[in-house]
């Protein structure tokens, strides 16, 4: 707030959205253990729902290619159940692998011979403007339930492959997956333009510009002795954190009940002792795919969030580093097994990952103010850039070491 009031509302926005994907995480790893380094592509996966959700379809890309684009992924859909199929009821196994194989590679051939004509037919469609099918034109509030069943979606198939693994072995396949969704983010341009971005989403709350065109917003911020433009600003920024807070509030009510019910307390036992609960009659594997579905639908909900607050998707902008690491610091320091902690993680690691850096660029001015020229202060006002990864790294370390627990530890 010293610095202004709208990096201050920016902050508190990116903090709400922090908390709610450190709340998800909290769910599978201080619930179940379940170690999800995939986080980034269920946040990506959300981003990718506001523009299939909000934006308007492009008309010329349905008429000229639209039949035969979901024809080829409803052959591609098809080709996997049917094998799943052919692998649960052919009983020998020479006779069941042959069948599989053959249903995959002619399913495979008949799916690319209707998909890459329709893609190649959409993505010539003024590549500069659309070259993609658009969406279904819904407010994009929408979007932020959908990006929740995307991200849900891709996590059940996830937790069917592996959740059976290994939680190292589990560690590894979701950031695998996830850099395949990014993947598919980046080059799949029909979709959702690929690195070319979708910009100029459709918003939940007025624009600035209309708001500085309205005689009684005028006349209200002149009357609070403020100019309409900061005004108008302002009013944005408010509306996206009271929505924002909304969401937060409910998920954490919700992640509170959960974990004081019986339910939670299996979770917990199951997290504490899989072998005992295992000889109990709980099913393990089964209560993982549970608890893995529901953290990833709330990462999904809250990169859906994001990229309505940001206005664009730039499948570019996901990396691990933010989307991953930074959220797993999150939940570690704020204590993992406590939602409260979850959230103040998440409030606390972004204010630091947003403040550390000007601050470190100031400190190294200060340092070098009496120094003269020359390549050590060179390399020290330089190194003020690094001062994120080293802030957090020092954070990390200090709250293992006193406080292994989080700053609100599991009750």
């Amino acid at each position: 707030m010293f610095q202004s009031w709208n990096l201050a509302l920016v902050i508190v926005n990116m903090g709400l959205i922090s908390a709610i994907m450190a709340l998800g995480v909290n769910l599978q790893w201080g619930f179940a253990g379940l170690f999800n380094v995939g986080i980034m592509g269920f946040v990506a996966l959300g981003g990718l729902a506001t523009v299939l959700v909000s934006m308007p379809p492009v008309e010329e890309a349905w008429q000229v290619a639209g039949i035969q684009l979901i024809s080829g992924l409803l052959m591609g859909v098809a080709t996997i159940v049917v094998a799943i199929v052919a692998a649960q009821k052919i009983a020998k196994a020479r006779t069941r692998n042959i069948t599989v194989v053959a249903i995959l590679v002619v399913g495979f051939v008949l799916y690319r011979a209707l998909f890459d004509p329709a893609v190649g037919k959409i993505e010539a469609i003024n590549p500069a403007q659309f070259g993609n099918i658009g969406g279904l034109n819904l407010p994009i509030i929408l979007a932020w339930p959908v990006g929740g069943l995307f991200a849900a979606a891709a996590a059940w198939v996830i937790g069917k492959t592996a959740l059976g693994l290994r939680s190292d072995y589990l560690a590894i396949a979701t950031l695998g997956i996830s850099e395949i969704i990014i993947a598919m983010l980046k080059n799949e341009d029909w979709l959702a333009r690929g690195v070319k971005n979708v910009i100029g989403l459709p918003r939940p709350v007025a624009y600035e510009v209309d708001l500085q065109r309205d005689p009684g917003f005028a006349e209200t911020a002149a009357n609070l002795g403020i100019d309409v433009t900061t005004a108008s600003t302002l009013y944005v920024k408010f509306s996206y954190a009271f929505l924002f807070t909304i969401v937060l509030v409910i998920l954490l009510v919700l992640a509170q009940l959960a974990l004081k019910s019986p339910w939670g307390r299996m979770m917990r036992a199951i997290r504490d002792n899989e072998v005992a609960a295992e000889a109990m009659g709980k099913n393990v594997t089964a209560r993982h795919l549970q608890i893995f579905v529901l953290g990833s639908a709330i990462c999904g909900i809250a990169g859906a969030m994001m990229t309505t607050l940001d206005g664009q998707l730039t499948p570019g902008s996901y990396q691990p580093l933010r989307f991953t690491f930074l959220i797993w610091v999150m939940v570690i320091v704020g204590g993992s097994g406590n939602n409260y902690g979850a959230v103040i993680g998440g409030f606390l690691i972004w204010f630091l990952w947003v403040q550390v850096e000007p601050l470190g660029n100031w400190l190294m001015q200060l340092i070098t103010s009496g120094m003269e020229d020359g390549a050590l202060k060179s390399h020290l006002l330089g190194s003020a850039a690094h001062m994120r990864l080293f802030t957090m790294g020092l954070v990390l370390l200090l709250v293992l070491r006193f406080s292994p627990r989080g700053l609100v530890p599991e009750n």
